[in-house]
């Protein structure tokens, strides 16, 4: 079956069809429609216009073409960014889900985000309820799409990524406890030659699956300070002279030896 091939074929059917964590995300469902006729960075018309707004929105693109965006591109709460039937790509600088819920992000493109902490998606503070969909993210000078400072209950789905060091990152440093809350599903996702950080992750619970990592450079996935990672049907190919390790204790390892030199003893 096809993604969401038991839903209709109207524009709103996608909403709340998320799987996992970001589930309950039905972004601008009950809003009107919002039309962008213009790739200029802001003014009438403008992707910015309808995603400052503050009532809920279901955001459409009659135009294709790439966005410049010289500074954050805020979303507020109950917001569909919806790019099916065009080709769209964001530049310069990326979106910010900050204190937002009731978001979904679908069928754009996002690449060259230039700047100090510029990320392709940033999710920070206490955003909930979040789907990404379909996105092609690439080459920004920070992450791809970063999630922190109690940001919750997202869902990260048939995304592209490519051509980066810092991926995706998790939770936000060692000692913000409060990333705990953390909940992110991350499924059907290519990771293509990105370095590291698919993801990286502190505190909080992530589920990945059917997600395929190929030609990663420094490390695949990395958890740590009561990180929980629920990993299926995964595949990670890494690249060229890379090493497999296994993490074992040193205590662990040596009865491991032991025990296979026993029985060939024996």
């Amino acid at each position: 079956m096809q993604p969401y091939g038991d839903v209709d074929s109207t524009l709103r059917a996608i909403a709340g069809r998320a799987e996992g964590f970001g589930r309950h995300a039905i972004g601008g469902l009950h809003g009107a429609l919002y039309l962008v006729t213009s790739l200029s960075d802001d003014g009438p018309g403008s992707l910015r216009e309808g995603c400052r707004r503050q009532e809920p929105l279901w955001i459409v693109f009659e135009v294709s073409g790439t966005i410049h965006l010289s500074s954050y591109l805020s979303v507020s709460s109950n917001k569909t960014v919806d790019g099916r039937g065009q080709r769209v790509k964001l530049t310069g600088k990326g979106l910010r889900l900050k204190e937002c819920e009731n978001i979904i992000i679908c069928n754009l493109e996002f690449e060259g985000g230039r700047g100090h902490d510029v990320d392709g998606i940033q999710i920070k503070p206490n955003s909930r309820n979040i789907w990404i969909d379909r996105c092609s993210l690439r080459d920004y000078d920070d992450g791809l799409i970063d999630i922190t400072r109690q940001s919750t209950d997202i869902t990260v789905s048939r995304c592209y990524f490519a051509q980066h060091d810092k991926t995706m990152l998790i939770g936000a440093d060692p000692t913000h406890v409060g990333d705990r809350c953390i909940r992110v599903t991350i499924h059907h996702c290519f990771f293509d030659g990105t370095n590291q950080r698919q993801p990286r992750l502190r505190f909080g619970k992530v589920h990945l699956y059917n997600n395929y990592t190929r030609n990663w450079k420094v490390y695949a996935i990395c958890a740590s300070v009561e990180a929980q990672i629920y990993s299926q049907c995964n595949i990670y190919e890494a690249g060229d002279k890379k090493k497999a390790y296994e993490f074992y204790t040193e205590k662990w390892l040596f009865r491991l030896r032991t025990k296979k030199r026993r029985s060939l003893a024996s």
